[in-house]
């Protein structure tokens, strides 16, 4: 478990001890699993139609590549391997940055530049 899901399964745990979660709206009633609020209106069509085909989102399928290829650098003591890998992971980073980013309307030098220093890594 990493650091940072350490630290969130402190404070959940903090926050049940105090009874922060006590009340809440919607307690006890399943969750609606297919709320799209999240998702920009015109993307929505696109997403149901791949949700109900069981394909995830492009996105989604890259943060999982991301992920698959942080487990495989983890495991990996072979040098020439881990630089193919290292370049892979950083090639599917920057690509779901490009694309979170077009997404989101980022344009400009600030844009450009976070491009740039997340190639860097």
């Amino acid at each position: 478990m990493s650091i940072f899901a350490r630290i969130a399964e402190a404070k959940i745990q903090d926050g049940i001890e105090r009874g922060d979660f006590e009340g809440l709206p919607g307690r006890g009633r399943p969750l609606r699993l297919d709320d799209m609020s999240g998702v920009p209106p015109h993307l929505r069509l696109g997403y149901k139609i791949l949700r109900n085909a069981g394909v995830a989102p492009p996105e989604v399928e890259l943060r999982r590549e991301v992920y698959r290829l942080d487990r495989e650098i983890a495991a990996t003591t072979d040098p020439v391997a881990l630089t193919e890998l290292r370049r892979r992971r950083r090639d599917s980073d920057l690509s779901l940055a490009i694309m979170l980013e077009r997404r989101a309307g980022a344009t400009g030098p600030g844009a450009i530049r976070a491009l740039r220093r997340r190639r860097a890594l």
